[in-house]
């Protein structure tokens, strides 16, 4: 049977799920830091790790060139794709906000100046609240965007606000919890059910040695 495949993006995530899956009993090749490897096949030849860009891994899960997926919560909701969110694995987590000056909270009067780096979670966002919102696309340092006037508030994660408060900028409103999950293609479900829940099952078993041995570290 083919390989079970799983986009991840190289780099950080990548790491973390070759790390649950071996920590769950499925082994991995080494692999060095400079490694230009695109695909990673596990020592069993049962699953395979496809590095792709973060974004584009959502596209990989629905168009069916892989049957799972590992990617931020705000990439999910960003690409808004049609696959299964199964799993949460609590890792990486933030908040997705809006933030802005103290005294510039959002309201249904005035049209509102939205800098972001995801314009559809926030175009999304201030419809379903009722403000008229013109959305600026940006590609780094969204806190700039108030400062030098090009927006009235911006959407962004936010992990620990310091770089906002550095800014003289606080978070005005949380708009999701943000954190590493799951995805999973539709056919694929129906088709590789044992496998993919298979998979599920080593991913939560890798997270929870993890948990075990934070704990452990932090009761010493």
């Amino acid at each position: 049977m083919a390989p079970l495949k799983i986009a991840v993006a190289k780099g950080r995530i990548a790491d973390t799920a070759r790390e649950l899956l071996t920590e769950g009993g499925i082994g991995f090749p080494d692999v060095l830091p400079d490694e230009r490897k695109l695909i990673i096949t596990s020592s069993s030849g049962t699953h395979q790790l496809l590095l792709v860009k973060p974004a584009d891994v959502p596209t990989y899960v629905e168009q069916g060139a892989a049957d799972l997926g590992i990617a931020g919560k705000d990439t999910i909701l960003e690409e808004c794709k049609d696959v299964y969110e199964v799993l949460d694995l609590g890792i990486g987590g933030c908040r997705m906000v809006v933030a802005g000056f103290p005294d510039s909270t959002p309201d249904a009067v005035q049209t509102l100046k939205v800098a972001t780096k995801y314009p559809n979670i926030a175009g999304s966002y201030f419809v379903q609240e009722g403000i008229r919102a013109e959305i600026s696309k940006l590609h780094g340092s969204i806190e700039l965007a108030p400062l030098a006037g090009l927006a009235d508030v911006i959407v962004d994660i936010v992990e620990t606000g310091a770089t906002l408060r550095e800014n003289g900028l606080v978070v005005l409103r949380e708009i999701a919890q943000v954190s590493a999950r799951v995805i999973v293609n539709k056919a694929s479900f129906a088709t590789r059910t044992d496998d993919v829940r298979q998979c599920l099952q080593l991913l939560e078993k890798g997270v929870g040695k993890q948990h075990e041995a934070t704990d452990g570290l932090a009761a010493d």
